[in-house]
């Protein structure tokens, strides 16, 4: 089994001083991944930058200016979140491009399922606006260009970080070659995602309480998800990889624990097994809690390579307290997606 990563050191040059988003997160990732010795099982991708006309697929042109003229001024706030260096436009290119090359690589089979390592994150980001930590819709722009250079029927984009991803969401509303399904928090940023926002039928919103773990994220796939992926048969599955919906991420309320992301991740890795011969694509969105972050993205390449133990370091919640009945918002989910 060929698993592949990608990352670049120009991911760090993205500047953002002491936000939350910053290069501790992706040193942290690659310094776990190397002390425990599954950097080395790993295959390197190097990114490129992504074009101006792989841009133009889902950002318009003045939206690609001023980011290019914010970093050529030295950088500055874009909004009350997102914060930009001299350097950040060039990593966001080379983001967009190192999603673009994952795909790549598992659609050719360099490899049979890859992680982009990248910085800064892009589901929020709109056709016109950067928002919430993002620059480029990395995934959006990644599938696009699956669609046309591969002649791709159908592609399925599973986000599972604890914000909605309202950007991704956008690019394909009207859509149907491409499904999005989300489970996030709600009531939270950026306010979208609800269980009626559908599109075309390819939008499957799954907006979760505060306080879910394990157990209620489980069950949404399992009764959610799955049925979702065997009705549309996707060709290929790419992935939004967040990781703040840990209980001890600051970002959120949630209690997912490292040993649960796996368990979503080995459903999503059964599913693309199934359904699109392997062909499995995950990049990186949010995640801020260090410790937390490293030990679930390494988790992630575990089960991408077929290991059974699972390390889990931070263990189970102090906070959880109370369980869910999530029973009325998957009832409604199923009923508005005729999935009953």
């Amino acid at each position: 089994m060929k698993v592949g990563y990608v990352y670049d050191p120009i991911y760090l040059r993205h500047d953002t001083g002491e936000h939350v988003e910053n290069a501790e997160r992706l040193k942290a990732i690659l310094s776990h991944l190397e002390e425990t010795g599954l950097k080395q099982k790993l295959i390197l991708i190097k990114p490129r930058p992504a074009t101006l006309e792989e841009l133009l697929g889902v950002h318009h042109r003045q939206h690609i200016t001023q980011i290019q003229e914010v970093a050529l001024r030295g950088g500055g706030w874009l909004d009350v979140d997102t914060v930009m260096s001299a350097d950040s436009y060039q990593a966001a290119l080379y983001a967009a491009g190192g999603v673009i090359v994952a795909t790549d690589a598992v659609i050719t089979g360099k490899v049979n399922r890859t992680f982009a390592l990248v910085r800064p994150p892009g589901h929020h980001a709109s056709h016109e606006r950067a928002m919430g930590f993002c620059l480029f819709n990395n995934i959006a722009i990644a599938v696009k260009q699956a669609l046309a250079k591969y002649n791709l029927e159908r592609v399925l984009i599973i986000d599972f970080d604890v914000h909605h991803g309202n950007g991704t969401q956008e690019a394909f509303y009207d859509n149907p070659q491409v499904a999005y399904f989300s489970t996030h928090q709600h009531p939270h940023y950026p306010g979208t995602g609800s269980i009626e926002e559908i599109g075309k039928g390819n939008i499957v919103n799954v907006p979760l309480p505060p306080y879910c773990g394990d157990a209620e994220y489980y069950r949404v796939y399992e009764e959610i998800l799955i049925p979702v992926v065997r009705r549309f048969e996707p060709n290929l599955i790419m992935v939004s990889a967040g990781y703040d919906s840990h209980w001890a991420d600051g970002l959120s309320m949630m209690q997912l624990t490292v040993t649960g992301f796996a368990r979503l991740v080995r459903v999503i890795k059964d599913l693309a097994d199934e359904v699109c011969d392997g062909r499995l694509v995950l990049t990186l969105e949010g995640g801020y809690h260090l410790q937390a972050l490293a030990a679930a993205v390494k988790a992630t390449f575990d089960v991408l390579l077929g290991n059974s133990q699972i390390d889990d370091p931070l263990g189970e919640s102090p906070r959880r307290y109370v369980t869910f009945d999530i029973t009325p918002i998957l009832k409604a989910v199923k009923e508005i997606h005729q999935l009953l």
